[in-house]
């Protein structure tokens, strides 16, 4: 039985991730049976429909091309973040999203979606996509979260407040379509949080009309500011909240009820952060301490992974 993690970030944690997808081959019996790495999310700079984390900066094809081969020739797809939720009719036809999508169009990279009208698109453009509804739509009702699981979606990012709820996942149907925030940095229950999404993609659409100008006119860039203490707290900071889920719970009480599907978050938090939750989640505890350590030494030979 595969037990699905959806990783964090196929650019800017690149090095990171392919560390424990070459540990997972060398040394699986330091992982915990069934792991697998389903997909691993994120966006090229300066993509305009992307959501949930701004992802300021740029690359070439060259660049786009090679992320996508090295994680695509094991098998495992590219998940773009295309989330940002206040696209409008005059940003579909963006010409670095339209490019990327083209490039990346081999029937195993995947979209997460948030905005409607984006999503119309993409099915309509780029139906080889698989597509998966984002937990950025912040689904609190069950009855609309039942309806989002009955649409053409391959997978449904649980609004994290569900977590540890269970009583209401023991009877959400389809469980094998929903997939689990499992270390959300944000508070429970955060009023902000919705906000926060729209200042991203706000910050998203103007940081990508500023790499549009010619590199001789533009001025430096300033970003938005939106302070949020979440934003900074690592994962042992977290675990204390009502919505985080431990590894026990997941393999003892998520798995037996039928999920399948669990999303790590990290995609501007150091390297260093993102491994300690792969070690967390997807290791033996017998052997955290190796893995660890082995990932780390790793990490720290600066390895040039591909030319």
């Amino acid at each position: 039985m595969d037990i699905n993690f959806h990783i964090p970030d196929f650019l800017k944690h690149f090095r990171l991730n392919l560390v424990l997808m070459t540990t997972m081959r060398s040394n699986p019996e330091w992982f915990r049976d069934g792991v697998k790495i389903a997909s691993v999310y994120g966006a090229f700079p300066p993509s305009l429909w992307n959501g949930g984390r701004a992802a300021l900066g740029a690359v070439d094809e060259r660049t786009i091309r090679e992320v996508l081969n090295t994680y695509n020739k094991d098998g495992i797809p590219c998940r773009f973040t295309f989330t940002n939720p206040v696209i409008k009719e005059e940003h579909l036809g963006d010409p670095f999203c339209n490019a990327v999508m083209r490039i990346a169009d081999n029937g195993l990279n995947e979209v997460i979606v948030n905005s409607p009208l984006l999503e119309d698109y993409i099915r309509k453009n780029y139906p080889n996509y698989k597509i998966t509804s984002s937990t950025c739509k912040q689904i609190r009702d069950p009855e609309e979260l039942k309806a989002e699981l009955e649409k053409d979606y391959n997978l449904v990012v649980l609004d994290y407040n569900w977590n540890n709820n269970f009583e209401f996942l023991e009877n959400v149907p389809y469980k094998e379509k929903c997939e689990l925030l499992i270390n959300a940095c944000c508070e429970p229950n955060c009023k902000r949080r919705g906000e926060h999404y729209r200042i991203i993609g706000e910050e998203q659409i103007k940081f990508a009309e500023h790499m549009r100008q010619p590199a001789a006119l533009r001025t430096p860039y300033k970003q938005a500011e939106f302070t949020c203490p979440s934003t900074r707290l690592h994962l042992y900071e977290t675990i204390g909240f009502s919505t985080h889920i431990n590894p026990d719970d997941l393999y003892n009480r998520y798995v037996p009820m039928g999920y399948r599907h669990f999303k790590i978050e990290g995609r501007t938090v150091p390297d260093i952060n993102v491994l300690e939750n792969f070690v967390y989640y997807m290791v033996k505890p017998e052997f955290k301490d190796h893995a660890r350590l082995e990932m780390l030494g790793k990490l720290a030979a600066n390895v040039k992974y591909f030319k």
